[in-house]
């Protein structure tokens, strides 16, 4: 398993948070997703199954913009 934390631009409500997290813990391949501040999540993932690209693709069609801190 990889790690990878994500910033999130800006600050997503608590609601956004819970749409981003709920979307990447849907993924096949994620072990774990949690909010480790108010616009960063950490990530943990079968790097087998899922790119970070692919992680951050999720984030995006949930309507933020990420990037790889």
């Amino acid at each position: 398993m990889n790690r990878v934390l994500i910033g999130i631009r800006g600050e997503p409500t608590p609601e956004g948070m819970e749409r981003i997290l709920k979307a990447l813990k849907g993924l096949e391949g994620v072990a774990q997703a949690q909010a480790t501040g108010p616009a960063q999540v950490l990530v943990e993932y079968d790097p087998q199954a899922l790119t970070v690209m692919d992680l951050i693709r999720t984030i995006r069609e949930e309507g933020f913009l990420a990037g790889m801190l």
